[in-house]
């Protein structure tokens, strides 16, 4: 549950922060940012995991990719109900999910 949050909330923060400072560069520059601040975010939050001994060494690529692959997923959701308040932050979950299964499935490879 602690490795579900802390990449939610990590990568949501990064897509967040990306989104800040590519606003600066004009509407569109608010996507590409948070697109990419998100996708910086996601393979930082697994080695930080792994450091903090949440998840193991040879589990970190593995979250990594599932984290990523959640943040593309939840950017697909957000950006189609932008409309709605509860699309954007429900989808921020995917980050998480992706990133367990990409820990499950690092840890089977190894």
């Amino acid at each position: 549950m602690r490795l579900f949050v802390f990449l939610s909330v990590t990568v949501g923060a990064g897509g967040v922060t990306g989104s800040i400072i590519g606003a600066a560069a004009g509407h569109r520059g608010l996507f590409i940012g948070a697109f990419l601040g998100g996708l910086i975010a996601a393979p930082s939050a697994a080695y930080l995991a792994a450091r903090l001994r949440w998840i193991e060494p040879r589990e970190t690529k593995g979250t990594a990719l599932g984290a990523a692959l959640g943040f593309l997923a939840a950017t697909i959701v957000a950006v189609s109900t932008l409309s709605s308040p509860v699309g954007p932050v429900l989808s921020a979950l995917l980050v998480g999910a992706g990133g367990l299964v990409g820990r499950r499935f690092g840890r089977r490879a190894s």
